[in-house]
């Protein structure tokens, strides 16, 4: 939950602050029971294109089926439709579109929603699609209910019949704010139930209360009376997750819960900058998922009121921002773990593995990073991707992935020895045996002096006491500026309290920022963003000069 995820809307988030104040630590209770048989049962007899089975999402054909992939704004956007294409390049292999029963935004048409489902299909991707106009209702006098949602969805039968195994309807986004959540059991299950009884087969997703985040455990006590409400069984659970889970335990309870219970879930938002409200834990959302190979689903592409959840910058994909390098490109990431749905491919899955890659070269080894190159796999269809790994013993950690034959491996210890290997990936997630390892061992002092820069400094929200900054560093040299530090100074006594592309330590009016393992190495040419909240008096001055590892940069 955010402040605001698109230019068409605003949360009512001053009465979720005060609720996540008192409540952020506490670890959401409510009892989950296993998962009846005959809803196992039901589930696989219903097997007509996407489906559950043994709490867990499958392919007509039996194939499991994770999603990994963005949230669009389609509605506020409508004239974005490069989009779906752009977000398939990405390595997705699910988009969820956002769209409009007509309540409380235009509504989109039978024949726009058709428009849609082709483009998905298209670009090979999985579609989710969730009306919005249901977000926090009961607390947002402006929400329209489930029921209104439904009957929007049965006005498109004739549009989505035909369509369940490239296609889940995801009843209505956030449909119940803070105020009285346990008042959204039931009309989830009346709107499924009015569903299944005009036919439809779908696979259906339902969000949580407390504007998806379900801190008072509503959804996750009455999960099984939800599901069980369900004929078919095809039915799946989706928790957003934000602020609320700010900890580890926070995010492994909640998803483990449902696991163990054989209750099918995934993350069908997150966000991982920091906000007043807190600092969610993406890292942790991501690797559990991976873990228990759930399904997650980040917010979001482009258009963002609050621009730090933008993936992308404007709707460019070549301007990925630092939350999208994250998403994409970073540990457990969408490069390195979607495998495209086998619909796409014909009902025979593709088992063949790609050749091991070739012995990775080690170049530019610095005390803080090395760059990695190799010889590519070959595949019968095709390599989609590649895992760098650190080989110590018997133990492998992965370090980064890769589209290309190259990297460079970020945030290494000064003067110390280490292995790296390299694994390659197909798209339908067939991994190569292992590649020969390098070793190399990382000299020993900081990193990259000298570095030719321009540093552009601005701020995006202003509020009492408070703002929200974004710093953009511009490596306009010919050399790849690698480890880097960023120290400048404020004027007015302002302080950092947060910070996401990397780490601020402050002395006095001094600032000094080292980087995030995503945005430590800034290639020729190329810029990485930084965003923070921080704190100020009466007046907000901006920073006049910066350095980068102790040469200046030129302000823009």
């Amino acid at each position: 939950m955010r402040t605001a995820r698109s230019t068409a809307r605003t949360h009512p988030t001053t009465l979720l602050g005060r609720a996540l104040t008192a409540l952020l630590g506490i670890i959401l209770v409510g009892a989950l029971a296993p998962a009846t048989a005959l809803a196992q049962t039901r589930s696989a007899e219903a097997a007509t294109g996407l489906h559950i089975s043994n709490g867990r999402l499958l392919e007509g054909n039996g194939n499991d089926f994770v999603m990994r992939g963005v949230n669009h704004a389609h509605t506020w956007y409508p004239g974005e439709t490069q989009s779906l294409a752009d977000i398939k390049a990405t390595g997705a292999n699910t988009v969820r579109v956002v769209l409009s029963d007509g309540y409380r935004w235009t509504k989109n048409s039978p024949t726009e929603v058709a428009g849609i489902v082709a483009q998905c299909k298209a670009n090979r991707l999985i579609c989710v699609l969730e009306v919005h106009d249901t977000t926090g209702y009961g607390e947002d006098s402006a929400a329209g209910t489930l029921d209104h949602a439904a009957d929007y969805w049965i006005s498109l039968k004739d549009v989505l019949a035909g369509e369940e195994s490239y296609i889940i309807v995801n009843i209505g986004n956030e449909p119940w704010g803070n105020t009285n959540p346990a008042g959204w059991t039931a009309p989830t299950i009346s709107a499924v139930q009015k569903l299944r009884n005009a036919g439809f087969q779908h696979t259906i997703m339902v969000d949580a209360p407390n504007w998806g985040q379900d801190w008072q455990g509503v959804m996750r006590a009455n999960a099984q009376s939800v599901y069980d409400a369900d004929t078919t069984g095809n039915l799946i659970f989706s928790i957003h997750m934000y602020s609320v889970y700010n900890t580890a335990q926070a995010v492994t309870d909640y998803l483990h819960a449902f696991v163990d219970a054989g209750l099918p879930i995934l993350i069908g938002e997150f966000g991982g900058p920091a906000d007043q409200y807190g600092d969610p834990d993406e890292d942790t959302m991501m690797a559990t998922a991976e873990q228990l190979k759930l399904g997650y689903l980040a917010w979001s592409w482009s258009g963002n009121t609050d621009p730090i959840l933008d993936l992308v910058i404007d709707f460019d994909p070549t301007r990925l921002s630092s939350w999208g390098e994250r998403i994409f490109h970073g540990v457990n990431g969408i490069a390195q773990t979607s495998k495209e749905a086998t619909v796409f491919g014909g009902a025979t899955a593709d088992t063949q593995a790609p050749t091991a890659p070739g012995t990775p070269a080690a170049s530019a080894v610095t005390a803080t990073s090395a760059t990695l190159n190799w010889a590519a796999s070959t595949d019968n269809v095709g390599v989609k991707s590649y895992d760098v790994v650190r080989v110590s013993g018997a133990t492998e950690t992965v370090v980064a992935s890769s589209t290309t034959t190259g990297v460079t491996v970020n945030s290494l210890t000064s003067g110390t020895a280490y292995s790296f290997a390299v694994y390659a990936r197909d798209a339908a997630g067939n991994r190569s045996a292992r590649s020969a390892a390098v070793s190399l061992t990382t000299t020993t002092g900081g990193g990259t002096s000298g570095a030719a820069c321009s540093v552009a400094y601005r701020v995006v929200g202003d509020w009492q006491s408070g703002f929200q900054g974004e710093i953009t560093v511009r490596n306009t040299g010919t050399a790849a500026i690698n480890a880097w530090k960023l120290g400048f100074s404020f004027a007015n006594g302002q302080t950092v309290s947060s910070m996401w592309g990397g780490t601020a330590t402050q002395s006095g009016s001094a600032v000094s920022v080292t980087p995030a393992s995503y945005t430590s190495a800034i290639a020729a040419g190329t810029s990485v963003t930084l965003g923070f909240l921080g704190t100020r008096g009466a007046t907000n001055t901006a920073p006049t000069a910066f350095d980068l590892s102790g040469t200046a940069c030129t302000v823009a």
